[in-house]
């Protein structure tokens, strides 16, 4: 693997410490919490997968899908259940949550419950949003996940870290989603993703390199192919695979026990057995 510079800094989910040095991180899940019972479900399965191989695990999912193909794609189960459920899978599994926000107004209740709010990579620049989550983040002693925009550079999310760090959080992280260049594909830039591993954010705060993780299924969309987005999960391990070994700190997978039936994302997402091989070959690199 490609060596950090010396300046990283960590991200702390719980338990879980997130940077340089540290096992791989896989935050993973469902796309969309459907159900208590599906969390649940995959959840275990994640958990399991992930103690066999060593590596830390946190669980993700969505309450609420607000980025969507199509005006009648199903958004999800709303933020006041999805509360309830975040913090029964937290108490009944034992693992720090994640989730992702579309409105400041989530913030402060989000941060109450889940250990890492997630900002969406089209919402990366809204100063409201990474700035009330930075500061629910602050007072509840939470992580902030920034996601890449597909329209921005690597050096540009230097402008995201400095809203969240003059807003009072420094326990962050970013993640690489791709890039979108039209024509209905993403693309990994594997320098670009080394770059931003190495991004000087000592200039305007204490950070100096936030630790990145590398988003698996979302980087193998196929953006506006359709009433839903379409995908690519065979060519999953061979990107998951190929972040590993440059380094980047943590991977994001999502997981459903029958992609085809899922709410979202059922074009990208993994079933089990493509989970397990992912993790295990990706733990036998790092």
């Amino acid at each position: 693997m490609t060596e950090s510079p010396s300046n990283s800094r960590f991200c702390s989910v719980g338990p879980v410490t997130i940077g340089e040095g540290q096992p791989l991180a896989i935050i993973a899940g469902p796309c969309t919490l459907e159900s208590l019972e599906l969390g649940l479900e995959v959840g275990r399965h994640c958990k399991a997968v992930c103690e066999a191989a060593g590596l830390p695990f946190i669980f993700k999912a969505s309450f609420d899908k607000a980025n969507r193909s199509s005006i009648n794609s199903k958004r999800g189960i709303g933020i006041e259940q999805g509360l309830e459920h975040f913090a029964a899978i937290k108490q009944e599994l034992g693992v720090p949550t994640t989730t992702d926000i579309h409105s400041p107004e989530q913030a402060e209740a989000i941060a109450s419950v889940v250990d890492l709010i997630q900002i969406p990579a089209f919402l990366c620049r809204q100063t409201d949003l990474v700035v009330a989550s930075a500061e629910a983040c602050k007072a509840h002693g939470r992580g902030l996940n920034i996601k890449k925009g597909q329209f921005l550079s690597p050096g540009e999310m230097g402008g995201p870290v400095r809203k969240a760090t003059e807003a009072g959080c420094e326990n962050l992280m970013l993640t690489e989603r791709g890039t979108f260049f039209g024509y209905h594909r993403l693309v990994n830039d594997f320098i670009g993703i080394a770059d931003m591993m190495e991004l000087d954010c000592s200039a305007f705060s204490k950070l100096g390199s936030p630790p990145v993780c590398f988003d698996v299924t979302h980087s193998t969309q196929l953006p506006g192919s359709g009433e839903q987005t379409g995908g690519r999960p065979d060519r999953a391990l061979q990107l998951a695979k190929a972040a590993t070994a440059i380094g980047v700190h943590s991977l994001f997978v999502e997981c459903h026990p029958n992609p085809k039936k899922a709410w979202s994302d059922g074009a990208t997402q993994l079933g089990f057995e493509g989970f397990e091989r992912v993790i295990s070959e990706c733990a036998n690199i790092h």
